[in-house]
């Protein structure tokens, strides 16, 4: 397939082309025949091609019309077919409604990452891993520990989700043209429904969003009109701390308490 076409900023296009990250990454993933896989934004098939040849096949996602016909043009529609759209608003759901668990891979654009790793969330009971190239500093804050400047809410709600784990740094060099920036690998797993114990993950991710509203500012002020002086001492959390100090488990226990407080009074 020719590779004379020009990446456009709208869509945030860094186009891999270095076959040894390629294959390194193709080795990561480790796509077996019958897998049900989806690639987001395929660009010019540099993952593409070499998932389809160890796939039965492949379901991709392009918003970009002018890619699409590159990909109808060099790719049959028995091994490969393509959701023309927005990721953002693709129903990752229509893939799996046999039941088949669904695996996710891609170059995920830049400027809409943290857009797209939370509206894949809702499809987790369906998948069975994702694999995504991204950032490396937004992989940073994903995989973060808390106590460290990275964790934040992005770190909390996807390891509530997720187990996950950076693979290896893909450097700008590798694409075309080249980001001002290192990119890496994750790999996300999800976590037994089971282990995922908020009452309502709604309200969890509100106490989260809170609590590193403003970084600098403690719990205590963060989480005001959430939780009073009693339910810090009933949790045995100290509200004077920050909401980086707090580990996933203990939000879990924050959001159900407030929950339960909020049944309560219902």
């Amino acid at each position: 397939m020719s590779d004379q076409h020009l990446a456009r900023k709208r869509f945030g296009q860094n186009f891999l082309s270095d076959p040894n990250i390629i294959r390194k990454i193709i080795e990561a993933i480790r796509p077996l025949p019958g897998d049900r896989m989806v690639e987001i934004g395929p660009g010019l098939g540099a993952m593409t091609e070499p998932l389809m040849a160890r796939l039965d096949h492949l379901h991709v996602v392009e918003i970009d019309r002018d890619l699409i016909a590159r990909l109808k043009t060099a790719h049959s529609p028995d091994k490969l077919t393509i959701h023309e759209g927005d990721a953002l608003k693709f129903d990752f759901g229509s893939l799996v409604a046999d039941g088949a668990p669904l695996r996710v891979v891609g170059n995920l654009p830049y400027n809409i990452s943290t857009p797209i790793l939370f509206h894949l969330s809702a499809y987790a009971e369906r998948v069975k891993d994702m694999t995504f190239m991204l950032q490396k500093e937004v992989i940073m804050r994903m995989v973060a520990e808390p106590g460290t400047e990275e964790y934040g809410r992005l770190s909390v709600m996807l390891q509530y989700r997720y187990n996950m784990g950076r693979l290896f740094d893909v450097p700008p060099g590798a694409f075309r043209p080249a980001p001002k920036v290192m990119s890496s690998i994750v790999r996300m797993v999800p976590r037994p429904v089971a282990e995922c114990t908020a009452v309502d993950e709604a309200l969890l991710g509100k106490v989260v969003t809170a609590a590193f509203g403003q970084r600098r500012k403690t719990l205590r002020n963060t989480l005001k009109d959430l939780l009073d002086e009693a339910g810090f001492a009933e949790l045995g959390v100290d509200p004077g701390l920050r909401g980086e100090r707090l580990d996933v488990a203990t939000f879990v226990r924050i959001a159900n308490y407030i929950a339960g407080q909020g049944a309560a009074a219902a």
